[in-house]
């Protein structure tokens, strides 16, 4: 599974040789900066692309790189409120949702 960070770091770093693109598996555009790196347009490309990787969501990140990347459904009616809280636990240590978003999901459970 491909890591947003990762890619913007790589992006950044390694942008004008196109490493962030082989990262992602797009390899024609990889190769596309690699041929043209000596004009330092990929590199200028790369920060900005560093900057558009930064302020994704990483739902966004992962619908658009991790194609085979499905989130766990957090609300099941089978399940009792404690297993709900658990698996919003589980996906916040993940990093699969933020604090706020956890927060906003507990109260809809109506816990406090």
């Amino acid at each position: 599974m491909k890591n947003r960070i990762t890619a913007a770091i790589l992006a950044l770093f390694l942008g004008g040789i196109g490493a962030h693109k082989f990262y992602l598996d797009r390899p024609r555009p990889g190769v596309v900066y690699l041929l043209f790196c000596w004009t330092f347009i990929p590199a200028l490309i790369g920060v900005v692309e560093f900057f558009v990787l930064i302020s994704q969501s990483n739902q966004e990140f992962n619908s658009r790189y991790n194609e085979h990347f499905k989130p766990p459904s957090v609300v099941s009616a089978s399940q009792t409120i404690d297993e709900q809280l658990e698996l919003l636990r589980d996906l916040k240590e993940r990093g699969v949702i933020t604090e706020a978003e956890f927060e906003a999901r507990k109260e809809m459970l109506g816990v406090h």
